[in-house]
This record gives C-alpha cells, sequence and structure tokens, in this order.
C-alpha cells in the first residue's frame, strides 16, 4: 500500500513539473514574432514589439503606382512583408526613419521569369532590392540622376554563404546616405531556391548608428532567415 501512495506522489509531482513547464514556455508569450514566406520554405523571426506595416503602403514604396501594369505585374510574382521597430509603423521607414532611428525589416519572396531563371547570378542576388554590386561608372550615373535617393554607397561585407541542399545564398551589409537624411546601413541576406524559381530576401534596415549599437539584436534576426528545401 505504501509503495502505492508513493507511486502516486511521484506521478503527481511528474505531472505537476510537466505543467509548470508548459507555462512557462507557453503561457508567458513568445519574444519574437516568427513569419514564414508564401513559399512555405523561407522563414526568419523580429522581436515581438515590431509592428506589421500596411500592406497596401508597403506595396506602393516598393513596386510603386499600382494602377500601373508593370507595378500590378511585378506584385503577382512578389510576396512581400514589412516589420517595423518604431512605435507608430510605416512603410515609409523602408528606407529611413527620420528621428526614430529606429529598425525596420522588409521580406519578399519573388516567382522568377524564365528569362530570370537563366541570367540570375550571386551579382544578381545582391542587386536584388538596391544597387550594390554595380560598377563604378554606373553607380556615378545612378547618382548623378535626378532625384535619386541613394548616395555614399560604403560596402561593409559580402559573404557567399554556405550551399545546403541547393540552396544559394548571399549576405551582404552596406551603407548608403539617404537623399535629405543620415548614413544607413542595410543587412541583406538573399537566397535562390534550389529549384531556381524563386529568390528570398530579407533586408535589415537601420541607422549606423543604430546598427552598430543594436549589432547583437539585428544579427539574430538576419541569422534567423533561412530557406528549406522541401523534399519532392
Amino acid at each position: 500500500m505504501e509503495r502505492a501512495r508513493v507511486g502516486s506522489r511521484l506521478i503527481m509531482l511528474a505531472a505537476t513539473a510537466v505543467a509548470m513547464i508548459v507555462c512557462l514556455t507557453g503561457c508567458g508569450g513568445s519574444d519574437f514574432t516568427y513569419v514564414m514566406g508564401s513559399d512555405g520554405q523561407s522563414y526568419f523571426k523580429v522581436p515581438a514589439s515590431w509592428q506589421k506595416v500596411d500592406q497596401k503602403a508597403l506595396d506602393k514604396v516598393i513596386f510603386g503606382d499600382m494602377s500601373s501594369a508593370t507595378a500590378q505585374a511585378r506584385k503577382q510574382l512578389s510576396w512581400t512583408v514589412g516589420y517595423d521597430g518604431f512605435s507608430k509603423p510605416s512603410a515609409d521607414h523602408f528606407l529611413d526613419a527620420g528621428e526614430s532611428d529606429e529598425p525596420f525589416a522588409f521580406a519578399m519572396v519573388m516567382t522568377l521569369t524564365e528569362t530570370q531563371r537563366d541570367s540570375v547570378s550571386l551579382d544578381a542576388l545582391r542587386n536584388m532590392l538596391l544597387p550594390v554590386a554595380v560598377s563604378a561608372d554606373v553607380r556615378e550615373q545612378l547618382e548623378a540622376s535626378s532625384p535619386y535617393p541613394m548616395t555614399g554607397f560604403e560596402l561593409l561585407a559580402d559573404e557567399v554563404l554556405p550551399p545546403e541542399n541547393g540552396v544559394r545564398g548571399v549576405h551582404v551589409v552596406y551603407n548608403f546616405k539617404v537623399l535629405g537624411g543620415s548614413v544607413q546601413t542595410f543587412d541583406q541576406t538573399a537566397y535562390l531556391a534550389a529549384d531556381g524559381t524563386r529568390v528570398s530576401v530579407l533586408l535589415i534596415r537601420c541607422s549606423a548608428t543604430c546598427y552598430q549599437n543594436r549589432a547583437g539584436e539585428l544579427d539574430r534576426i538576419a541569422q534567423s532567415f533561412k530557406v528549406k528545401r522541401i523534399p519532392g
């Protein structure tokens, strides 16, 4: 009988411990928002305090006038999302948050056309959102054009990521001086899917000072961005 009582107590203690573990891992909520791309293969995380920006406003910033056929065609081929560290999220913070000096994360999954599939390269991945891997002559022409919002390009880091299950990628960090604003640091990771049909990009932007002060936090976000190949 005594053994039975001891056994019952142990079971009750074990059940209580399990309940406490479940509560500790689930009741308090997560410190991060986990985001998965439309392809079901790309994913990343941002701090839970960051807020998702209005999708229509983001579309206008990324694709331009959405009444145009070109913008609509680009939108059809792309999934996008933006998260803003500012208390009042805005798609306009994609390039510069002004005095708020808070980070912004933008992600895109783009389906490539047949022509794009034939020409995609590591440099194409670097240039997926902003002109990073271009010649000095091309950059001079871009900066001379009006109104061009980005000047003073500085490359801070450039690495080719180890291929994994056929997925290729690059990680680049660079500075641009935004027209009428301060120097902004962009941390960009881009992956080409194993079947060559899609490109997934995560771009994290913050002022140069913000990026230095919050390097560990922003690096964890960048490191969380992965693209996995789904066996087929």
